[in-house]
């Protein structure tokens, strides 16, 4: 979440891109050190890295779905916090990743 939230916030500061553009790439960055982090420290495992890197990058795009819903919505009603909207949006997507992972992607170390 740290790496999601200093990329975003960094670009939603300094470039022109939409709020979501600038939520989609600090997701993606930090679904980066997210996976490096699952695959080691949360669940320890030791399949291929490949594989489960393509199963984790699929579970992500669900995710980051997720978090356009809540983008669409914050927009739809006109909200202009981004951070209120990064972290419902970042919340959401956090339970979409866990469990998916944990029961798809992980799932030969449960």
């Amino acid at each position: 979440m740290v790496v999601n939230f200093l990329v975003a916030h960094a670009l939603e500061k300094t470039t022109g891109l939409s709020w979501f553009a600038d939520f989609a790439i600090g997701f993606m960055v930090g679904g980066v050190s997210n996976y490096i982090f699952n695959r080691i420290w949360t669940f320890g495992s030791r399949r291929n890295p490949f594989v489960e890197g393509l199963q984790f990058l699929t579970v992500s795009a669900v995710a980051l779905l997720a978090g356009g819903a809540i983008f669409s919505i914050a927009q739809r009603f006109d909200i202009r916090h981004f951070t209120a909207t990064w972290f419902v949006a970042t919340l959401s997507g956090t339970f979409v990743n866990f469990f998916i992972n944990k029961y798809w992607t992980f799932r030969h170390l449960n």
